[in-house]
Protein backbone atom coordinates (compact mmCIF):
# COMPACT_ATOMS: atom_id res chain seq x y z
CA UNK A 1 0.00 0.00 0.00
CA UNK A 2 2.67 2.20 1.20
CA UNK A 3 4.55 1.98 -2.73
CA UNK A 4 0.88 2.90 -4.43
CA UNK A 5 0.45 5.66 -1.82
CA UNK A 6 3.89 7.35 -3.51
CA UNK A 7 3.20 6.10 -7.02
CA UNK A 8 -0.67 7.26 -7.02
CA UNK A 9 0.54 10.54 -5.45
CA UNK A 10 3.18 11.00 -7.59
CA UNK A 11 1.61 10.41 -10.85
CA UNK A 12 -0.75 13.16 -9.89
CA UNK A 13 1.27 16.34 -8.40
CA UNK A 14 4.26 15.49 -10.90
CA UNK A 15 1.93 16.75 -13.72
CA UNK A 16 0.88 20.05 -11.98
CA UNK A 17 4.23 20.51 -10.92
CA UNK A 18 5.60 20.35 -14.13
CA UNK A 19 3.38 22.78 -15.93
CA UNK A 20 3.44 25.27 -12.88
CA UNK A 21 7.17 25.06 -12.93
CA UNK A 22 7.43 25.84 -16.63
CA UNK A 23 4.95 28.40 -16.50
CA UNK A 24 6.49 30.12 -13.84
CA UNK A 25 10.21 29.94 -14.65
CA UNK A 26 8.90 31.45 -18.10
CA UNK A 27 6.95 33.80 -16.17
CA UNK A 28 9.79 35.16 -15.00
CA UNK A 29 11.75 34.81 -17.94
CA UNK A 30 9.39 37.32 -19.82
CA UNK A 31 9.48 39.34 -16.79
CA UNK A 32 6.49 39.04 -15.67
CA UNK A 33 4.80 39.41 -11.80
CA UNK A 34 4.35 35.79 -10.59
CA UNK A 35 1.76 36.90 -8.14
CA UNK A 36 -0.83 35.45 -10.61
CA UNK A 37 0.74 32.29 -9.00
CA UNK A 38 -0.27 32.14 -6.00
CA UNK A 39 -3.82 33.16 -6.98
CA UNK A 40 -3.72 30.31 -9.70
CA UNK A 41 -2.91 27.99 -6.75
CA UNK A 42 -5.53 28.89 -4.51
CA UNK A 43 -8.23 28.54 -6.92
CA UNK A 44 -6.84 25.55 -8.34
CA UNK A 45 -6.91 23.76 -4.49
CA UNK A 46 -10.65 25.25 -4.22
CA UNK A 47 -11.51 23.67 -7.59
CA UNK A 48 -9.61 20.23 -6.82
CA UNK A 49 -11.23 20.07 -3.35
CA UNK A 50 -15.08 20.61 -4.57
CA UNK A 51 -14.32 18.49 -7.67
CA UNK A 52 -13.41 15.95 -5.33
CA UNK A 53 -16.21 15.83 -3.07
CA UNK A 54 -18.88 15.56 -5.80
CA UNK A 55 -16.62 12.79 -8.03
CA UNK A 56 -19.46 10.44 -6.79
CA UNK A 57 -21.91 12.69 -8.53
CA UNK A 58 -20.03 13.78 -11.23
CA UNK A 59 -19.38 9.85 -11.93
CA UNK A 60 -23.28 9.22 -12.08
CA UNK A 61 -24.23 11.66 -14.45
CA UNK A 62 -24.24 10.81 -18.63
CA UNK A 63 -24.94 7.19 -17.86
CA UNK A 64 -22.12 7.11 -15.47
CA UNK A 65 -19.51 7.96 -18.09
CA UNK A 66 -19.66 11.40 -16.13
CA UNK A 67 -16.14 11.85 -14.56
CA UNK A 68 -14.15 10.83 -17.51
CA UNK A 69 -16.28 12.98 -19.42
CA UNK A 70 -15.13 16.08 -17.28
CA UNK A 71 -11.61 14.65 -17.02
CA UNK A 72 -11.58 14.68 -20.91
CA UNK A 73 -12.96 17.90 -21.14
CA UNK A 74 -10.40 19.61 -18.32
CA UNK A 75 -6.69 17.96 -20.03
CA UNK A 76 -8.45 19.67 -23.58
CA UNK A 77 -9.16 22.88 -21.70
CA UNK A 78 -4.99 22.66 -20.75
CA UNK A 79 -4.48 21.79 -24.20
CA UNK A 80 -6.19 24.85 -25.63
CA UNK A 81 -4.64 27.11 -23.05
CA UNK A 82 -1.29 25.53 -24.03
CA UNK A 83 -1.90 26.29 -27.53
CA UNK A 84 -2.89 30.40 -26.84
CA UNK A 85 -0.08 30.77 -24.35
CA UNK A 86 2.47 29.75 -27.71
CA UNK A 87 0.31 31.84 -29.77
CA UNK A 88 0.49 35.04 -27.83
CA UNK A 89 4.26 34.76 -26.26
CA UNK A 90 5.56 36.54 -29.70
CA UNK A 91 3.53 39.57 -29.29
CA UNK A 92 4.08 40.29 -25.90
CA UNK A 93 4.66 44.27 -26.53
CA UNK A 94 1.04 44.68 -27.06
CA UNK A 95 -1.14 44.85 -23.79
CA UNK A 96 -4.18 42.64 -25.19
CA UNK A 97 -1.22 39.98 -25.95
CA UNK A 98 -0.38 40.32 -22.40
CA UNK A 99 -3.10 39.82 -21.02
CA UNK A 100 -4.21 36.73 -23.03
CA UNK A 101 -0.57 35.45 -22.13
CA UNK A 102 -1.87 35.84 -18.48
CA UNK A 103 -5.09 34.29 -18.79
CA UNK A 104 -4.13 31.53 -20.45
CA UNK A 105 -1.14 30.59 -17.64
CA UNK A 106 -4.16 31.09 -15.12
CA UNK A 107 -6.55 28.69 -16.95
CA UNK A 108 -3.84 26.40 -17.26
CA UNK A 109 -2.48 26.04 -13.21
CA UNK A 110 -5.76 26.15 -11.79
CA UNK A 111 -7.05 23.25 -14.15
CA UNK A 112 -4.13 21.57 -13.81
CA UNK A 113 -4.22 21.52 -9.58
CA UNK A 114 -8.05 20.68 -9.93
CA UNK A 115 -7.77 17.91 -11.94
CA UNK A 116 -4.66 16.56 -10.25
CA UNK A 117 -6.18 17.61 -6.53
CA UNK A 118 -9.53 15.95 -7.04
CA UNK A 119 -7.65 12.42 -7.73
CA UNK A 120 -5.59 13.16 -4.21
CA UNK A 121 -8.84 14.13 -2.61
CA UNK A 122 -10.91 11.09 -3.55
CA UNK A 123 -7.77 8.84 -2.59
CA UNK A 124 -7.14 9.95 0.94
CA UNK A 125 -11.44 9.94 0.84
CA UNK A 126 -10.86 6.28 0.57
CA UNK A 127 -7.94 5.47 2.43
CA UNK A 128 -9.22 7.37 5.84
CA UNK A 129 -12.45 5.16 5.85
CA UNK A 130 -9.70 2.32 6.80
CA UNK A 131 -7.82 2.77 9.98
CA UNK A 132 -4.98 0.51 9.05
CA UNK A 133 -4.30 2.42 5.55
CA UNK A 134 -3.95 5.76 6.58
CA UNK A 135 -0.34 5.85 7.87
CA UNK A 136 1.14 3.92 4.57
CA UNK A 137 -0.97 6.13 3.00
CA UNK A 138 0.12 9.01 4.19
CA UNK A 139 3.79 8.29 4.42
CA UNK A 140 3.96 6.91 0.74
CA UNK A 141 1.49 10.15 -0.50
CA UNK A 142 4.18 12.63 1.50
CA UNK A 143 7.27 10.51 -0.26
CA UNK A 144 5.25 10.76 -3.80
CA UNK A 145 4.27 14.42 -3.26
CA UNK A 146 7.98 15.46 -2.31
CA UNK A 147 9.65 13.56 -5.51
CA UNK A 148 6.92 15.45 -7.94
CA UNK A 149 7.55 19.18 -6.10
CA UNK A 150 11.55 18.03 -6.14
CA UNK A 151 11.03 17.47 -10.38
CA UNK A 152 9.32 21.12 -10.42
CA UNK A 153 11.74 22.65 -8.66
CA UNK A 154 14.45 21.20 -10.87
CA UNK A 155 12.71 22.19 -13.96
CA UNK A 156 12.47 25.62 -12.54
CA UNK A 157 15.71 26.54 -11.87
CA UNK A 158 17.01 24.61 -14.99
CA UNK A 159 14.92 27.33 -17.48
CA UNK A 160 15.71 30.48 -15.13
CA UNK A 161 19.47 29.61 -14.97
CA UNK A 162 19.27 29.43 -18.92
CA UNK A 163 20.27 31.93 -21.36
CA UNK A 164 16.90 33.71 -22.13
CA UNK A 165 16.73 32.46 -25.74
CA UNK A 166 17.77 28.69 -25.14
CA UNK A 167 15.01 29.06 -21.53
CA UNK A 168 11.97 29.89 -23.86
CA UNK A 169 12.54 27.17 -26.58
CA UNK A 170 13.52 24.76 -24.08
CA UNK A 171 10.23 25.84 -22.01
CA UNK A 172 8.79 25.67 -25.12
CA UNK A 173 9.65 22.21 -26.00
CA UNK A 174 8.33 21.30 -22.32
CA UNK A 175 4.56 22.83 -22.90
CA UNK A 176 4.58 21.03 -26.36
CA UNK A 177 5.37 17.88 -25.07
CA UNK A 178 2.92 18.62 -21.85
CA UNK A 179 0.06 19.82 -24.50
CA UNK A 180 0.23 15.89 -26.47
CA UNK A 181 0.17 14.56 -23.08
CA UNK A 182 -2.86 16.41 -22.07
CA UNK A 183 -4.67 15.21 -25.83
CA UNK A 184 -3.37 11.74 -25.39
CA UNK A 185 -5.25 11.47 -21.94
CA UNK A 186 -8.58 12.82 -23.00
CA UNK A 187 -8.19 10.73 -25.77
CA UNK A 188 -7.83 7.41 -23.35
CA UNK A 189 -10.84 9.00 -21.23
CA UNK A 190 -13.41 9.23 -24.05
CA UNK A 191 -12.08 5.36 -24.85
CA UNK A 192 -12.78 4.59 -21.04
CA UNK A 193 -16.13 6.29 -22.04
CA UNK A 194 -17.12 3.94 -24.84
CA UNK A 195 -17.08 7.31 -27.19
CA UNK A 196 -13.75 6.29 -29.14
CA UNK A 197 -12.66 2.55 -30.09
CA UNK A 198 -9.73 1.88 -29.20
CA UNK A 199 -9.07 -0.63 -31.52
CA UNK A 200 -5.52 -3.15 -30.41
CA UNK A 201 -2.49 -1.52 -28.80
CA UNK A 202 0.54 -0.31 -31.23
CA UNK A 203 3.05 -1.64 -28.88
CA UNK A 204 3.84 -2.84 -25.18
CA UNK A 205 6.76 -1.42 -23.80
CA UNK A 206 6.06 -2.41 -20.00
CA UNK A 207 9.40 -4.73 -20.38
CA UNK A 208 11.09 -1.95 -20.82
CA UNK A 209 9.59 0.75 -18.77
CA UNK A 210 6.60 0.06 -16.81
CA UNK A 211 3.90 2.95 -16.09
CA UNK A 212 4.13 2.52 -12.44
CA UNK A 213 7.82 3.27 -12.22
CA UNK A 214 9.36 6.55 -10.87
CA UNK A 215 10.62 6.63 -14.38
CA UNK A 216 7.65 5.87 -16.33
CA UNK A 217 5.43 8.26 -14.17
CA UNK A 218 8.14 11.03 -14.64
CA UNK A 219 7.52 10.19 -18.90
CA UNK A 220 4.00 9.70 -18.29
CA UNK A 221 3.59 13.43 -16.83
CA UNK A 222 5.80 15.01 -19.36
CA UNK A 223 4.98 13.23 -22.75
CA UNK A 224 2.03 11.40 -21.82
CA UNK A 225 3.79 7.57 -21.55
CA UNK A 226 1.96 5.05 -22.12
CA UNK A 227 2.99 1.09 -22.35
CA UNK A 228 0.43 0.29 -24.68
CA UNK A 229 -0.97 3.18 -26.57
CA UNK A 230 -4.47 2.65 -28.63
CA UNK A 231 -3.70 4.11 -32.34
CA UNK A 232 -5.92 6.91 -31.93
CA UNK A 233 -3.85 8.10 -28.94
CA UNK A 234 -0.37 7.92 -30.84
CA UNK A 235 -2.39 10.27 -33.82
CA UNK A 236 -3.87 12.67 -31.49
CA UNK A 237 -0.79 12.59 -29.92
CA UNK A 238 2.02 13.68 -32.80
CA UNK A 239 -1.35 15.68 -34.69
CA UNK A 240 -1.38 17.84 -31.39
CA UNK A 241 2.25 18.81 -31.15
CA UNK A 242 2.53 19.43 -34.88
CA UNK A 243 -0.48 21.85 -34.62
CA UNK A 244 0.68 23.55 -32.00
CA UNK A 245 4.22 23.52 -33.78
CA UNK A 246 2.84 25.17 -36.59
CA UNK A 247 0.73 27.75 -34.76
CA UNK A 248 3.60 28.79 -32.68
CA UNK A 249 6.15 29.02 -35.95
CA UNK A 250 3.19 31.07 -37.85
CA UNK A 251 2.83 33.12 -34.28
CA UNK A 252 6.61 34.37 -34.32
CA UNK A 253 6.50 34.76 -38.32
CA UNK A 254 3.66 37.13 -38.47
CA UNK A 255 4.72 39.03 -34.89
CA UNK A 256 4.02 43.47 -35.61
CA UNK A 257 7.61 44.80 -34.32
CA UNK A 258 7.93 46.66 -30.87
CA UNK A 259 5.82 50.07 -30.93
CA UNK A 260 3.66 51.96 -28.37
CA UNK A 261 -0.09 50.67 -28.45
Amino acid sequence: MLLNAVIITLREVLEASLIISVFLALSQLLERKLSWLLLAMFVGAVGGFVYGQNLGAVSMAWDGMGQELVNAGLHLLIFLSLLVFMISVPHQHKKRWRIVTLLATITAVVVAITREGSEIILYFSGAMSIPNMLLPVLIGSIVGAGIGISVGIYFYYLLINMRLKYGMWLGYLFLLLVAGSMISQAIEFLIQADFIHAGKPLWDSSILISERSVIGQLLYALVGYEATPAPIQVVAYVSSITIIAIATVISYQFRIPPHDD
